[in-house]
């Protein structure tokens, strides 16, 4: 069944003359009168019968005319709808989040302060590939390729210590001479660990684990409450606090990169470019402040 040859239906039902109908559609009467005929040998039934000058649906007529009122309904908001969706798809920014999730988090929380109205989406999926903008930190899985826009920080991992450490006067250190120490742990759900577990197997360390937390809050204070030890980015977590001292780890080479892309979209969202210009600044800025917070003061000279 054709769609135009209901809504012919519906009207002439409505309004009981053909000729009334063909004006209020805008079609020719003999046109309207074919439409009607076919729809109804296509049902197989008699949609109305004859009175006077007037037509009156049939039993078959009335409820098919009860049951399209709803139906029409429906097809005609739909438009209004989709655009009321095209507008919210539009503001919405959809973030897949599998690194540096508390830089990204401030970045989100910024964005929002200066953009109440832009409505965030985050998710953390290896497999999530409709995203409109991920962070990540393993650039084989991140399908690079189907990026209209890309950028790869490069990220130090220091070794965080606690400032009254007897290593508290060192400005670099090998993870060998740590291996006796407690270390402050990542839950090992969370993708950073796994790349600290692989420095510590280049230096052939098998870690004391003192303490494990999903919280970034709570391994920062643990360091510094002096009972370990433990790995800390350059910049995606943020500067560490007073009682806590970085060192640079000359051995192995700690490092990482993270990949920040703008994802090709179906249904592309006009704010995603936005914010993902932004973000990448943020990084950026984030990065210089942390090196001035956090680094020795002997770095900062060299970096500048």
């Amino acid at each position: 069944m054709e769609l135009a040859k209901l809504r012919y239906f519906y009207t002439v039902a409505k309004v009981g003359r053909v000729t009334k109908a063909a004006e209020e559609i805008h079609i020719a009467q003999p046109a309207l009168t074919k439409a009607i005929k076919q729809l109804e040998e296509e049902l197989g039934v008699p949609l109305f019968y004859k009175k006077g000058r007037n037509i009156y649906p049939t039993v078959y007529g009335e409820y098919l005319k009860n049951k399209l009122e709803g139906v029409l309904a429906q097809v005609d908001s739909i438009q209004g709808e989709l655009e009321t969706l095209k507008e919210e798809r539009g503001r919405t920014v959809k973030i897949n989040v599998l690194a540096a999730t508390a830089a990204v988090s401030d970045a989100v929380v910024a964005y929002k302060k200066k953009y109440p109205e832009t409505v965030f989406q985050l998710i953390q999926s290896a497999e999530e590939t409709d995203s409109d903008v991920f962070v990540t930190g393993d650039l084989i899985d991140a399908n690079l390729s189907d990026c209209q826009e890309k950028r790869i920080f490069e990220e130090e991992i220091f070794l965080a210590i606690p400032k009254d450490s007897a290593y508290a006067q060192r400005e670099h250190i090998a993870l060998k001479e740590v291996q006796n120490e407690g270390f402050v742990h990542l839950a090992g759900s969370r993708g950073f660990r796994n790349v600290c577990d692989g420095f510590l197997a280049k230096a052939g360390v098998k870690p004391q684990i003192s303490f494990e937390s999903d919280s970034l809050v709570a391994v920062r204070n643990i360091i510094g409450a002096s009972i370990g030890v433990g790995f800390w980015p350059e910049f995606s977590w943020g500067a560490v606090s007073a009682d806590v001292k970085l060192l640079r780890v000359s051995e192995p080479a700690c490092r990482r990169v993270l990949a920040v892309g703008l994802r090709k979209s179906a249904t592309p969202s006009s704010v995603a470019p936005h914010f993902y210009a932004f973000l990448l600044r943020f990084l950026e800025k984030r990065r210089k402040k942390v090196a001035r917070l956090s680094l020795p003061i002997a770095t900062i000279e060299k970096m500048n």
